[in-house]
């Protein structure tokens, strides 16, 4: 039996790696055309080429850009040019599936011996931006563009970090929590539009976000040593979780935090 996304599109937001490049890989199982927005130089480019191939290889259509998705001049650039491809699609096609998985931001402690150590306004703004408010703008955005239509579905993705204190994590906290709070609000002003949007709170997973954080092998250690399975979460974990609820049936699923970390959280 085909699938109820099949022939459907997605809109990835930092698809190249971790979280996202699973989710699109298995959106684009269940049949869905995937758009991807990644920021990736020359040394890790390989890594969306390798998501654009494997997509291609299912039979899907997939369109990346590499740029800084929380650029305002530059997301309507890559809106612009998905404009196009939708048009294009026959019948012209809608985005079914939001995921807003983008982590850039800073990882310096609040309090500093050395005030060039610690946190700057600029930072800290800049973490929030990406992190948090880049979501709201592009869920703007693609509605005012009649990209989210009736059974659409946004989600984003936070971390236990939005409610509990890490080392030199202070700034990512503070975007996971707003992340959160504007994923309440999104999902109270887009109800009547008939589009859900949840946020999907994964248990410690080993992606290349996680060990950009100083403290990444204590933090693997002690998930391991605390999950009641006996194991870390994985990416495939939350990409299956993702696809269960882009199904156009679950409509009543919305403004919520979904935990998807093996009952971690809650030990």
């Amino acid at each position: 039996m085909a699938s109820k996304l099949e022939g459907q599109w997605a809109l990835i937001l930092g698809a190249s790696s971790g979280f996202g490049a699973a989710c699109a890989r298995s959106l684009a199982e269940a049949g869905m055309n995937v758009f991807g927005v990644h920021l990736d130089l020359r040394a890790t480019l390989p890594n969306a080429k390798r998501v654009v191939a494997d997509i291609e290889a299912m039979g899907r259509q997939a369109i990346f850009f590499n740029t800084n998705a929380a650029a305002d001049r530059k997301r309507a650039r890559v809106l612009d040019k998905m404009e196009e491809a939708l048009k294009a699609s026959s019948p012209p096609g809608h985005v079914g599936v939001v995921l807003h998985s983008l982590a850039f931001g800073t990882l310096l402690p609040f309090i500093a011996d050395d005030p060039r150590e610690a946190v700057s306004r600029a930072q800290m703004e800049m973490t929030l931006d990406v992190m948090a408010h880049s979501l709201v703008y592009w869920v703007q955005d693609m509605l005012r563009r009649g990209m989210l239509v009736e059974g659409s579905k946004v989600f984003s993705m936070t971390s236990a970090g939005s409610h509990k204190v890490v080392a030199g994590y202070g700034a990512v906290s503070a975007a996971k929590a707003a992340l959160e709070s504007h994923t309440r609000q999104l999902a109270l002003e887009l109800a009547p539009f008939g589009i859900c949007v949840n946020c999907i709170q994964a248990g410690v997973t080993d992606t290349p976000a996680l060990r950009k954080i100083p403290t990444s092998d204590y933090l693997l250690a002690e998930s391991m040593a605390r999950n009641p399975t006996g194991r870390i979460t994985e990416t495939e974990d939350v990409a299956r979780v993702l696809v269960a609820l882009s199904d156009p049936d679950i409509t009543r699923v919305t403004g919520t935090v979904i935990r998807v970390d093996g009952g971690e959280d809650i030990v």
